[in-house]
């Protein structure tokens, strides 16, 4: 039997129980908004509604960008939160997060128009790519994810900032 890596000094479980409470805090809420974006659930608007949303923000092919955002919202949502491959899952959160912050710049920095919601989202996104899930995610389990963290973590978090910016060269 395969038995999870220590990422942290024996019995310092804190450190894994913070990173399994991020993971579940910025996993789930993101889940969420992507069932909000693909089956309206939680008061959202659903694919229409969103891509009418997506279209009125600049984005063309706003349909296509709206599945894109809830598909990945809902399943880098879910992969974060269960800590499987949590450096794409946190690349994936940060991409479609630095476009929200992209939409929302003009808006200042504090809510209900600023980017500070999106930004707290976008930070602990990049912060769990470089952590990894810790002992109690999947990828507890899997041996390049715990011995590479750094190299996956810097790579998860370019990887969201090149998509991101891809998407926002499209979108002008």
């Amino acid at each position: 039997m395969t038995t999870p890596a220590t990422t942290t000094a024996p019995g310092d479980i804190g450190i894994d129980l913070g990173l399994l409470v991020l993971r579940l805090g910025v996993g789930l809420t993101m889940a969420a908004h992507g069932a909000q974006k693909l089956f309206g659930w939680f008061d959202g608007g659903g694919i229409d509604g969103t891509s009418r949303f997506f279209g009125s923000a600049g984005y063309p092919a706003s349909r296509f960008f709206a599945i894109v955002a809830g598909v990945t919202e809902t399943f880098g949502g879910l992969a974060l939160a269960l800590g499987l491959l949590t450096p794409l899952a946190a690349a994936a959160i940060l991409g479609t997060m630095l476009n929200a912050i992209a939409v929302k710049w003009g808006g200042g920095f504090f809510l209900p128009e600023g980017i500070e919601y999106e930004l707290v989202l976008t930070l602990a996104a990049a912060g769990l790519a470089l952590t990894g899930s810790g002992r109690l995610g999947i990828d507890g389990f899997a041996g390049p994810l715990r011995t590479h963290r750094l190299t996956y973590g810097v790579g998860a978090v370019l990887l969201g900032v090149v998509t991101a910016g891809i998407v926002l060269l499209i979108r002008n």
